[in-house]
């Protein structure tokens, strides 16, 4: 009989960590589960470890690979292994909250079938916390059931860049990442960033369950914090935004597309790109031509893609969209493209100012 979850663990170098993550997964009350272990060749005991786990229980199994440089070839491997109804992404170095499988499993059986589970987590660890560490897919006042469509329009509602629903935040029905093909890019990190969008859009039927069951630990040493993030960041994010833009441009031309996601996409994906690459601190803090050489390659072959979403930008977007390619195609004028960004930014920023206090303001009011 198959298991009700699959939980899909990647490992590499977490040996200090990795116990408590499976020990979080082994001391749930809820039991129906199979656990496949990813490791990839680490310089510590990970392997030796989950190894440990799978020789005392045999719902853990253990599958290993070479370093991949992120949590994505264990991640399609495990997909390709589950054989559970319902498929949880846990990183070895994070743990699930105590009694949360039977709690998911419950809200899952009361509105079973769907495609996606949004959920929330809870961060906690090293590095400074969070002014509020809970973080949810969605607003609790958003409605009980979306298709993919409507989930994707919500997505800046949350308050932030980055597409979500966040990749350990959801839980899959394995039917529907198995009959749609959803792999994630190998040795790209952020792959929530490139794989979320897809998912949330193919997805028929979303149903958010605001169940906080994740908690992400924030350490110095992790693939995010590492002092190669930054380097590693300008390449991925070029991956992420050209895969992306690549994929609206085919799903906007297929029957009964959406035109309002185009709109949404844009305020994300290209407010994103824009923030990243030309943000005052940014610009001061990577070089110019570091900067540019990732630009180039994320339009490597040319600016159609970008044609497609561009026309459902905002009028202030657009206007930056057009420095951006200023920058990317003409080296003398870099300089004045940065300074355009300065101004840019300085009226966006002053710009939600003023859209803050009129708010405090209507709330003073009230």
């Amino acid at each position: 009989m198959k298991p009700f979850f699959s939980i899909i663990v990647p490992c590499c170098d977490v040996e200090p960590y990795v116990r408590e993550c499976l020990d979080s997964v082994l001391n749930q009350p809820f039991t129906d589960w199979e656990c496949l272990i990813g490791v990839e060749t680490s310089k510590d005991k990970t392997e030796e470890i989950a190894r440990e786990y799978a020789a005392k229980d045999s719902r853990f199994k253990v599958f290993t690979g070479p370093r991949s440089g992120s949590c994505s070839v264990p991640r399609n491997t495990g997909i390709d292994m589950a054989e559970g109804e319902y498929v949880i992404f846990l990183d070895g170095d994070d743990l699930i909250v105590e009694g949360c499988l039977q709690r998911l499993h419950d809200k899952i059986a009361a509105r079973p079938g769907a495609d996606l589970y949004p959920c929330a987590y809870e961060s906690f660890g090293d590095l400074k916390p969070d002014e509020n560490p809970v973080t949810d897919n969605y607003k609790l006042d958003c409605p009980p059931e979306m298709s993919g469509d409507e989930a994707t329009l919500l997505i800046t509602e949350v308050g932030e860049l980055m597409p979500d629903p966040r990749l350990q935040l959801t839980i899959f029905a394995h039917r529907f990442l198995c009959e749609n093909g959803l792999k994630m890019i190998p040795g790209l990190r952020c792959q929530d960033a490139e794989f979320s969008p897809r998912a949330l859009y193919r997805a028929k039927r979303v149903v958010p369950l605001h169940e906080i069951y994740y908690r992400y630990r924030k350490r110095l040493g992790a693939i995010q914090t590492s002092k190669k993030s930054i380097d590693h960041f300008y390449d991925d994010f070029a991956i992420i935004f050209h895969s992306l833009l690549s994929f609206h441009a085919t799903v906007s031309l297929e029957k009964g597309f959406d035109r309002r996601i185009s709109a949404t996409w844009a305020k994300t994906w290209i407010s994103k790109i824009l923030f990243d690459w030309f943000y005052p601190s940014h610009i001061d803090r990577v070089s110019r031509q570091r900067r540019a050489e990732t630009l180039k390659s994320m339009f490597a072959d040319g600016f159609e893609t970008l044609n497609v979403i561009d026309a459902s930008n905002s009028f202030a977007r657009r206007i930056a969209v057009k420095w951006m390619r200023i920058f990317i195609m003409h080296p003398a004028l870099r300089w004045f493209s940065e300074t355009f960004f300065r101004l840019y930014f300085a009226m966006v920023s002053a710009r939600r100012s003023l859209r803050h206090r009129a708010r405090n303001a209507v709330s003073t009011c009230r």
